[in-house]
């Protein structure tokens, strides 16, 4: 089987798992739960997280939070399992394409 996952979006999971899409909607962005969602989808087509042969990515851009919590479970399942991600050998690091640096706080002078 294959998996696609989109986290681009932090209001929002998208999993497909060969022509099956689940889409899984939240009310902010705190309450993603991306592995949540995965299993869900997973439950709700009688399939194994063993069954998932290959994985794709959506890479970005996105949120940035979002990004990185999907990638680092598609980098994860792809290590753990020993399949290809984003058509890459097992194990590949796929990283995030971010649309816009990050918004972060610049930290407090402390003179």
């Amino acid at each position: 089987m294959k998996l696609f996952l989109d986290t681009s979006n932090n209001l929002q999971t998208i999993v497909k798992l060969d022509d099956q899409v689940f889409t899984k909607n939240y009310s902010a962005p705190r309450d993603q739960n991306v592995f949540g969602a995965l299993l869900e989808a997973l439950s709700k087509s009688n399939k194994s997280i063993n069954a998932i042969e290959s994985i794709q990515v959506f890479t970005g851009p996105g949120s940035f939070t979002g990004l990185r919590v999907g990638i680092a479970i598609a980098n994860a399942l792809s290590f753990t399992l020993g399949i290809p991600i984003n058509g890459q050998l097992p194990g590949t690091i796929i990283e995030p394409q971010y649309g816009a640096p990050p918004s972060i706080t610049p930290p407090k002078n402390s003179h």
